[in-house]
Formats: structure tokens, C-alpha cells, sequence
């Protein structure tokens, strides 16, 4: 574990990809508030206990946040396997770390978009932006073992 750590490129994945994970932690904590201010529950034990079956419905903007943490599983979990990859191939450092700060930003400004209900495409573009960085690893990584293939 101590070798993994003193590679700064895997270090700097490290870092973005925790801070990702927090994030993703951040939307779910989002998304159990807005259900319980807005009364709109998923399973009908929880609606009893916060009022009664009437509360057992749903709220579009409830479905919204859910829809955001979907989506950041979708994503965030196929960089944390493809970055981790990349980081053992042996890339410069600053040009890894603009991979992870690009994918890290668009992101972070496609979970506003995707909360915040910003006006269309903010949240597509932010969308297209984080995937640039994950083909390019993703690229890297099979130039990198396809003799081994």
C-alpha cells in the first residue's frame, strides 16, 4: 500500500476520486431531506412513520435528486475503476491530474445543473465534458495492455 501511495499520479486519482465519493454522499443526504420536507416517500413504512399513506408518493423534484445520484453512479463508478488503471500505466503527472481536475469540475457543475434545474444544455455539456477525460484514459489504458491481450 505504501508503493500505491507514493505514486503521485495514483495519489492525485486518490484525491479527486474521494472527493467524488463525498459528493455522491452529499446528493443521497440531499436527496432523504428533500424527501422528508417535501413528505414524499418511496415505501409505504415510511410514509406511516412520518404521517400517514398519503405521504407514500412521489415529487418531481425528489425524483430530480434521485435522478442526479443515478446518474453520478453511472459515472463516477466506471472513473474510479478506469482512473485507478490509469494511474498504474505510468502517466504524467500533470497531464493526469488535468484528467481527474476536468472530470472532478464538469462533474461538480453537472450535479448543480442536475439540482439546481439550470437551463438547458448546462447539464448535457457538463455531461460531454466528463467523458472526454474518461475515453482518454480509458484509450491510454488499452494502448498500454493490448500486447498482453
Amino acid at each position: 500500500m505504501a508503493v500505491m501511495i507514493r505514486n503521485e499520479v495514483f495519489s492525485c486519482f486518490v484525491f479527486y476520486g474521494v472527493l467524488l465519493v463525498v459528493k455522491m454522499y452529499i446528493v443521497a443526504i440531499i436527496t432523504g431531506q428533500v424527501r422528508l420536507r417535501k413528505k414524499a416517500f418511496a415505501n409505504p413504512e415510511d410514509a406511516l412513520r412520518h404521517g400517514g399513506l398519503q405521504y407514500h408518493r412521489d415529487d418531481s423534484y425528489v425524483e430530480r435528486c434521485r435522478r442526479a445520484h443515478i446518474n453520478d453512479m453511472e459515472n463516477i463508478l466506471p472513473f474510479l475503476f478506469i482512473g485507478a488503471v490509469y494511474s498504474l500505466i505510468g502517466p504524467s503527472l500533470s497531464v493526469a491530474r488535468f484528467h481527474f481536475l476536468v472530470f472532478f469540475l464538469a462533474r461538480m457543475l453537472h450535479t448543480a445543473a442536475y439540482l439546481l434545474a439550470l437551463r438547458a444544455p448546462t447539464r448535457s455539456l457538463a455531461y460531454t465534458v466528463a467523458q472526454i477525460p474518461c475515453v482518454s484514459m480509458a484509450l491510454q489504458v488499452l494502448v498500454a495492455v493490448a500486447a498482453y491481450a
